[in-house]
Order: structure tokens, then sequence, then C-alpha cells
């Protein structure tokens, strides 16, 4: 009788074991699983590459006197650009944007007004890429595939939203900070300590000092070997992984 109760003991103790590994396993895979569908998603800030080339971005929402002297001088030196465009802006400039497309440089989507996304709902936010692309496409045939955050201000919400969209976040590795007023110099040697291979430059269509500055971060990128060109050039467009950084590499 006494070994009966034992063995029945010891079966109890191994069933409530087992019911709480089981337990356990259930709740981890429960907080892996969250914990796959809350990842910070990042936007590609660079991209591996072994070969020397760069790309020169343009954010364009308010003026545009300088637009054709910045294509004027990147094609002067055999580069090209990718200008991001609001959609006030393509308002305003129907014929400027056209003579980007006409000339070979890209378009890219940079929001419909200019918000921050985090005043953002989602349908505002949908609306605010969708009516830019839709006014870009209108005139020059194609809808952007990349889109800049007003601001560089991102979240997971954003980028799926584009990614569902079959376009791609796009951030930058150099900052020219030609929208504070600062100087060519000063400008140039921004973009110029950081032109690594796949690096991507921040500048605006507008600034004070931008078609001063250009000639000397296109002199740069020859001195170095390496050549400016449209993003859809660089950033690998499937097949890659991003890493925390935001650098895209290639998946081998």
């Amino acid at each position: 009788m006494f070994l009966v109760m034992r063995k029945r003991t010891a079966v109890a103790v191994i069933a409530s074991v087992l019911v709480l590994i089981a337990a356990v396993a259930l709740i981890s895979a429960g907080a892996a699983s969250e914990a796959a569908a809350t990842k910070r998603l990042v936007p590609v800030y660079s991209v591996e590459t072994e070969e020397n080339k760069v790309a020169l971005t343009f954010d364009a929402s308010w003026g545009a006197d300088k637009t054709t002297k910045i294509m004027d001088i990147l094609e002067e030196y055999g580069f090209k650009g990718t200008f991001f465009l609001t959609g006030i802006w393509v308002d305003e400039y129907p014929e400027l944007v056209k003579e980007i497309n006409e000339r070979g440089h890209l378009i890219g989507n940079h929001s419909d007004n200019h918000k921050h996304l985090n005043e953002l709902n989602d349908t505002v936010m949908s609306s605010e890429i969708d009516v830019t692309a839709d006014k870009i496409e209108a005139l020059v045939g194609y809808k952007p595939a990349y889109y800049r955050a007003p601001f560089g201000e991102y979240d997971n919400k954003l980028i799926n939203a584009l990614g569902a969209r079959g376009m791609q976040c796009i951030q930058w590795s150099a900052d020219s900070l030609d929208w504070k007023g600062i100087s060519a110099a000063e400008i140039a040697e921004n973009v110029v300590n950081k032109l690594d291979k796949g690096a991507i430059v921040l500048c605006h269509n507008n600034s004070e000092h931008i078609t001063d500055a250009l000639p000397l971060i296109l002199l740069a990128i020859k001195n170095k070997g390496m050549s400016a060109v449209r993003l859809d050039e660089l950033v690998y467009k499937d097949g890659y992984t991003i890493d925390a950084s935001g650098k895209q590499i290639k998946n081998q």
C-alpha cells in the first residue's frame, strides 16, 4: 500500500512538472512572438557596397530658385541626384518637377504637407503618402519608390505602411546641415567627413549656400574616386537586411 502511494505521488509530481514546463514554454513563445511583433524597424541610412558610389539627396518643401542650378552643377560633374518633394512643392512648381525628371534625376516622396509624423493618425499619415505619390505620378508618369519622412521622424507604423506600398523609407548617413545657414565651406566639411562608400547625403534644394557648397562636395567625391548616383542606383530593392545602424546589407 505504501509503495503504491509513493508511486502515485511521484507520478503526480512528474505530471505537475511537465505542466509547469509546458506553461513556461507557452509564455516564452508568446513573449518571443510579442517581441518580434514590436521590434523596432529601421529605415535605410546607408548601403554596404564595394562600389565607389554615394547618393546625394535634396529635400524640397519651400522655395525653388536654386533647384535648376543644383541640377546644372550635378550634371557639370557627370552626376545625378535624388529630389524628395512635398506635395505642396509639387503644386507650386509642377514645371520644375517635370524638369527634374526630364533631366534624368530621381524624384522621391517627402509627404504632402511636411507635418510631424507623431501628430498624425493612420488616415492622415496614409493621405500624406498617397496624395503626393499621385501628384508626382500625374506629372512624371511614376510613383516614387522612396520616401523621406519630414524632420526624419519615423516609426514602425510608417515603415510598414510604406512597405505595403512597395516603398522604402530613406534617411541619411551624412547631414550637410545646410538648413542652418552655415557657410559653404562648413556645409561641404559636414558632408566630406562622412563620404564613405554607400553614403546617403542630406541636402536641401533651397538652403542659403547650397549652390556654393555643392561644387566643393562634388570635387571631393571625384577626388575620392567616387561617383554620385540616384538612389535607385545605390539602394537594394530586395534580398537585403538592415542592421541596427540603418546600413542596408545585401544577402549572400
